[in-house]
């Protein structure tokens, strides 16, 4: 039995009492429970159950998807068993994976993926939700199993050496209408690949957060990899939530809106979100730069990964919990020329040591998502590269 599937449910109403993590560290019912917290949110687990392929090529393909909890999962397994370009992958950063959460019919869906897919897998826990979780999740029936929430690798290949990179929340978990114990992590680990071992993570930085903050946590995943075998090439990939905003409460989120307005609605649109690098989130690609790190030939230039409707009421149900109504209607007033939609760059990849095939650019993939049923919130990217 694995230490992620624990029986601490029933003490999720009392943990819910605290509307701080300052609170909750003052429960006794947290006190008398927090050794056995800090061990599910520090356990790795890694799985070498997958068939390894008897050739492979040196040339090497990732694909990074946020895929949201996974609670479209029969879809999303489709998509990376099925898809053309998606189902060559020989490595996924993998981001938002339910471990027995209601909202995902409470399945491991780790397990689930790599079982599916014949894939190794590693998974970092970094969430133990107490609740049912944002937005329209909230109404969902039955209770969840275990409330894990957290980020994976799958490889081909073998993996070895995995552990989690420990990120800082950018705001109080405790203190929102979604309570949570824990914090970002980061799933780092070997990958065994026949042209030669490179390290992967990962990543999901935080949304809720301010864009120095993303930074410091980058630079934390940075400071990892100088530790862990520094020789060898290095992949990040992931969500990282480059939105261009300082989304740590609602204040400096409207804000910040109210700036974009200002700037122009279009011009923001098109200038700023697909290249959030340019300037709002320059500091964490300049950090990338700065380690050695390149993102710019690793990645499809100004292509968008999420797409906001003001109509998507998913969408507006999670941002119901952080934000007032009114904003809504502030939204739409400055959407209406741009047809009520924008889209933003929040997915990404950095390396060190690799190389991006010239003749096979890196991409955003479009096509996974179908408006009326979406898999995600976000596209897949990808990118085929070789060890340099």
């Amino acid at each position: 039995m694995s230490a992620l599937e624990h029986s601490l449910g029933k003490h999720f109403p009392d943990l819910c009492k605290a509307n701080s993590t300052e609170e909750l560290l003052r429960l006794p019912a947290y006190v008398a429970l927090q050794s056995q917290v800090e061990e599910i949110l520090e356990t790795v687990i890694e799985v070498n159950e997958g068939s390894t392929p008897v050739e492979a090529s040196e040339e090497i393909r990732a694909t990074a998807w946020n895929i949201e909890r996974g609670i479209e999962l029969g879809g999303i397994v489709e998509v990376l068993s099925e898809h053309p370009v998606i189902s060559k992958s020989d490595l996924f950063f993998l981001t938002e994976l339910d471990y027995g959460m209601v909202r995902s019919q409470n399945l491991r869906i780790p397990h689930e993926l790599a079982k599916a897919l014949d894939l190794n897998f590693a998974f970092a826990p970094s969430y133990i939700n107490l609740e049912k979780g944002s937005g329209l999740e909230s109404e969902v029936e039955g209770e969840n199993l275990y409330g894990i929430h957290g980020n994976a690798l799958l490889s081909r290949f073998p993996i070895r050496e995995a552990h989690s990179i420990l990120l800082p929340n950018g705001k109080d978990k405790m203190a929102g209408r979604e309570k949570r114990l824990g914090q970002q992590r980061g799933v780092a680990a070997i990958i065994d690949h026949p042209s030669g071992p490179v390290r992967a993570v990962s990543v999901h930085l935080d949304a809720h957060s301010t864009q120095k903050h993303r930074m410091r946590q980058m630079q934390l995943v940075l400071d990892d990899l100088d530790q862990f075998h520094p020789e060898l090439p290095a992949l990040i990939g992931g969500d990282w939530n480059t939105s261009t905003y300082n989304s740590r409460n609602a204040f400096f989120s409207i804000m910040g809106y109210t700036r974009r307005v200002l700037m122009g609605v279009r011009h923001v649109i098109r200038t700023h979100y697909p290249y959030p690098d340019r300037w709002f989130e320059r500091h964490l690609f300049r950090e990338l730069e700065r380690r050695g790190f390149d993102y710019k030939g690793l990645n499809e230039p100004g292509g968008c990964t999420l797409h906001y409707d003001v109509n998507d009421l998913a969408a507006n149900g999670r941002m119901a919990d952080w934000i007032p109504n009114w904003c809504f209607w502030f939204i739409r007033w400055a959407l209406e020329k741009n047809n009520g939609r924008c889209s933003m760059k929040l997915d990404w990849f950095a390396g060190k040591k690799v190389q991006a095939l010239k003749d096979s650019p890196p991409r955003v993939i479009p096509d996974v998502n179908d408006p009326k049923q979406p898999l995600s919130d976000h596209d897949p990217i990808v990118l085929d590269f070789k060890l340099a």
